[in-house]
């Protein structure tokens, strides 16, 4: 099933988790391109991969999916919609608490950007327990991460705590 247009699935993928991926390849199935796009500088915070390294890794990550480009920005995500002509946003849920903070994120882009549509995928259940900053602890801790994340990933985590 294909859609129109450009839809944008903005992140910090900091790292890519195969929560992130499977939402991505679900959502490409209905636009004709689906730009994953890696925010430079994700509220602020300090990454633990800078953006040229996730942009890496999700490029390879994707590299078999035709109509999934990856892209970083450093703009106001409805912003850097617009630039590239996307017509929606899509966001991941999974968890109750998801919803209230993408329901909040939702309304203020449909302010700003009043003709993007924002899009919700519920997570796949195999991957509601999963989240970039819990991946962060268990591999700074030593912990095996290899079933939430794609092996160039789990690799780049050893690498980076030397574990």
């Amino acid at each position: 099933m294909s859609g129109k247009g450009v839809a944008l699935y903005p992140a910090s993928l900091d790292p890519i988790h195969y929560g992130h991926i499977d939402v991505a390849i679900r959502a490409s199935k209905f636009f004709d391109e689906l730009i994953v796009a890696i925010y430079a500088n994700p509220n602020n915070k300090r990454v633990l991969f800078d953006i040229d390294e996730r942009v890496n890794y999700a490029k390879e990550i994707f590299q078999n999916y035709p109509t999934i480009s990856v892209a970083k920005y450093n703009i106001l995500t409805v912003q850097y919609a617009k630039l590239v002509g996307a017509i929606a946003l899509i966001r991941g849920l999974r968890v109750f608490g998801d919803f209230e903070f993408e329901f909040r994120m939702g309304m203020a882009n449909k302010k700003l950007a009043p003709e993007l549509e924002t899009i919700a995928i519920l997570s796949d259940e195999q991957y509601m327990h999963i989240s970039s900053s819990t991946i962060r602890e268990i591999a700074e801790l030593g912990g095996d991460v290899s079933s939430m994340v794609p092996p160039v990933i789990s690799e780049a985590l050893r690498s980076k705590f030397g574990v």
